[in-house]
């Protein structure tokens, strides 16, 4: 049906509308003449567009076609011809053969080493700072290999150039800092300009102590003795009387840095001794053919400087406060007192060792 309209302009447009009756020409274009195709399904005649379900469903029975014909594809390749593990470009995380298990991430970031806390402690108790400048030059003339880690102050590198080159060809950090920075380092303020970090000594057992001793030996043992200032002061001692053993119970007291700055590099001279008591220690020492000197204000004692000190003696001392136990004084074979004005009860431990050492020096050394 054609209907005529015309507008203003008195140009006519013409609308075509197709009919009902006109259903095998539903897709050819009035105008031209073209087109046309299959007849679809009117929907006056009850015709309607496949549903989703059904376009789906017909997708799906493609999908399953493409996906039976891959499985065919794939079941023919045989994948035993592919031995993975005889590539010659398989990547090899651990040596063949070793089955030791993979290491536990910690949650740590890739490619982050993960260590573990229990080798942080072991490694913290095993090192000691040290600090001073002539126990830090004492320690490196001695046993530089010890040395994990040092900081120095600007104004005295000029005195510590072999150690500074030395620390450089062997890979050991170093760095100059100002003040505050090596007190926080060294965790006092008396530090000298100087701090190394080292790796502690192990103490000696009395039957290797023993078998390396000289025939005139004298070994300075100390009950409950732990002032690091005393510890220091007795060591100095010894290294300046010749006397290069020391008995005590835990070696690391000799490590510490105010005890080693004490020393004023004298702890560099003498070797710690340890054993499972001082007691069972002193009485091994008795059996090597050492003699047991202790010291005493009480009456009974042998004034020193009427005393014979043994060559080869033990010189037991304890603290200040309440001296030797029982059974130390009851272990000596000689007891000593030190006579003087009397108007102090005692001498500080320290001191009392220098005044014995120096004794025992004259006696059997000058």
């Amino acid at each position: 049906m054609n209907d005529e309209l015309k507008n203003k302009s008195g140009k006519v447009k013409v609308m075509y509308v197709r009919s009902d009756d006109d259903s095998d020409k539903r897709t050819e274009n009035p105008r031209t003449g073209k087109g046309g195709g299959r007849p679809g399904p009117s929907r006056a005649d009850g015709g309607r567009r496949p549903a989703r379900d059904e376009r789906n469903s017909r997708g799906d029975d493609r999908k399953r076609d493409d996906r039976k014909r891959d499985d065919r594809k794939r079941d023919d390749f045989k994948r035993d011809d592919f031995n993975r593990d005889a590539s010659p470009w398989r990547t090899v995380s651990r040596a063949p053969g070793d089955e030791s298990k993979a290491p536990v991430d910690h949650g740590s970031m890739a490619g982050k080493t993960v260590i573990d806390p229990e080798v942080i402690r072991r490694q913290r108790a095993e090192e000691t700072r040290v600090y001073g400048e002539n126990a830090c030059q004492a320690l490196f003339q001695s046993r530089p290999d010890s040395i994990v880690r040092a900081w120095f102050i600007q104004s005295v590198t000029p005195r510590f150039k072999e150690a500074l080159r030395w620390m450089a060809a062997n890979r050991k950090a170093y760095h100059v800092v100002d003040d505050a920075e090596i007190t926080k380092a060294s965790g006092t303020e008396h530090h000298g300009g100087v701090c190394f970090l080292i790796k502690k000594r192990n103490g000696m057992t009395v039957k290797q102590w023993v078998s390396q001793a000289a025939e005139d030996d004298c070994v300075l043992a100390m009950e409950d003795v732990g002032n690091p200032h005393n510890l220091g002061a007795m060591m100095r001692s010894c290294a300046h009387f010749g006397v290069k053993g020391v008995l005590l119970q835990d070696a690391a007291l000799l490590e510490s840095g105010a005890a080693i700055r004490t020393a004023e590099g004298g702890a560099e001279h003498v070797q710690p001794i340890t054993g499972d008591s001082v007691l069972d220690a002193i009485e091994q020492f008795r059996k090597a053919g050492y003699s047991i000197v202790t010291t005493s204000s009480h009456k009974g004692t042998t004034p020193l400087f009427k005393a014979t000190l043994p060559r080869k003696m033990v010189l037991l001392l304890g603290q200040e406060r309440d001296g030797l136990s029982d059974a130390a004084l009851s272990s000596a074979d000689l007891s000593v007192s030190i006579d003087g004005t009397g108007n102090v009860e005692s001498l500080n431990v320290s001191v009392a060792t220098g005044v014995l050492l120096a004794e025992w020096w004259r006696q059997n050394k000058a």
